[in-house]
């Protein structure tokens, strides 16, 4: 239930006794009647208060209730309230027809009829109070609207952003099984290649001479199907919340020299070559293995889009952190696509050029802001791009 506006109704008087006289007659508990003993008053009243009438005393000195009601109707504030006027004076004077003139709804001649004021009164009263109720609608109506808007727009968003997960999933359905397949398929021609030679009484061929490389070949794309589950492993942890670190005492400067050292062979095979620039022992508190993941990751994109140029690792340190850039001379991001980048199945080169999910920067800046790092990437979008890993030095991560 909707509480209901007291209306205002503004009596003119000079005199206190016609003031009381008159308020007593017009008062009620759904209304506020304020007294002005003058024009002047009454004009001050007058713009602080919405008025649902005025009753206006004709004769009083200084401003009259005629100059009164013409600066009424010429103010777009006060023009549209009703005005009642009164008089002791004679009909013969004619102010009634006056008063209609000023644009009154009534003129009343003292002494008042008190059944026709009352009439007359509750009449304006009950007129405003149905302009506060409609008023009252079309602030709802309006509110509706908005709110119906409100929620159109964010139904097109989420339809919009459940399409984007549709394609998502279809994409990422279709990379799995592109990924997937080639490893698959190396092993199966391999294995088959194996029984096809069995069957043939041929062991030479697998002969401890060839063996090793076999066996070289078969773990290189078991451990690139490891990979890739456990970057949907890591995804999926990430989204729940799970994911966790476990920090130890390291040295960051082994750590990459044994990385660089570890992937010296597969920048061989991209005509590119890792270097590590020298720089002084760096010792801190961070998860040993999800800081080489995330270095293994920068390094690889590096490798994958320099395009053959040498990939530079370069360390800087400072009292409270230390920064890793890589930096490669390739074929640079795009001012735009530096951040989409980062988002789970984005890639930089959007026409399939470069294999993969899409998943080792999302789930590197990820690890970086869960050791309160930073991850980011910086470059002209025309030739070569810079990652820079930023990592707290003496803090143990998840401690105060």
């Amino acid at each position: 239930m909707t509480s209901q506006v007291l209306s205002k109704v503004l009596i003119v008087d000079d005199l206190a006794d016609n003031l009381q006289a008159l308020d007593a007659l017009i008062r009620h508990e759904q209304r506020i009647v304020f007294h002005a003993a003058s024009g002047e008053q009454a004009l001050q009243l007058l713009l602080e208060h919405e008025f649902a009438l005025a009753i206006l005393d004709v004769q009083m000195p200084g401003m009259d209730g005629f100059e009164l009601a013409e600066l009424m109707r010429g103010t777009e504030r006060t023009r549209h309230i009703p005005i009642v006027f009164t008089s002791a004076a004679g009909r013969e004077l004619n102010y009634a027809f006056k008063g209609y003139e000023t644009g009154a709804v009534d003129f009343l001649y003292k002494p008042l009829d008190s059944d026709a004021v009352r009439s007359k009164v509750n009449v304006f009263v009950a007129l405003d109070q149905q302009r506060h109720e409609s008023r009252r609608q079309v602030a709802q109506l309006e509110q509706s609207r908005q709110e119906q808007q409100q929620l159109l727009e964010e139904l097109h968003i989420t339809q919009a952003e459940l399409q984007r997960s549709l394609r998502m999933r279809d994409d990422f359905m279709s990379l799995v099984a592109h990924e997937l397949r080639t490893p698959l398929n190396t092993l199966f021609l391999e294995s088959q290649m194996r029984i096809l030679q069995l069957q043939r009484g041929n062991f030479e061929a697998l002969g401890p001479d060839r063996l090793p490389s076999m066996v070289a070949r078969d773990q290189r794309q078991i451990q690139s199907m490891i990979r890739l589950i456990d970057d949907m492993l890591d995804v999926s942890r990430i989204r729940s919340g799970s994911l966790s670190i476990r920090p130890t005492p390291i040295e960051l400067m082994a750590l990459l020299e044994r990385v660089a050292s570890d992937l010296a062979l597969q920048a061989s095979g991209y005509g590119s070559c890792l270097r590590l620039h020298d720089h002084p022992p760096v010792a801190g508190c961070w998860d040993e293995s999800r800081i080489e993941q995330v270095v293994i990751n920068l390094l690889t994109n590096a490798l994958r889009y320099g395009g053959g140029t040498p990939v530079d690792i370069i360390v800087t340190a400072a009292e409270r952190e230390v920064r890793i850039d890589v930096t490669d001379g390739g074929i640079g991001i795009a001012p735009a696509d530096q951040q989409r980048i980062f988002e789970p199945f984005e890639r930089a080169a959007a026409n399939g050029e470069v294999k993969g999910l899409g998943l080792g920067l999302a789930i590197s800046r990820q690890l970086a802001e869960a050791h309160d790092g930073r991850l980011f990437v910086a470059s002209d979008g025309k030739q070569g791009s810079t990652f820079s890993l930023v990592l707290p030095i003496g803090k143990v991560v998840g401690q105060a």
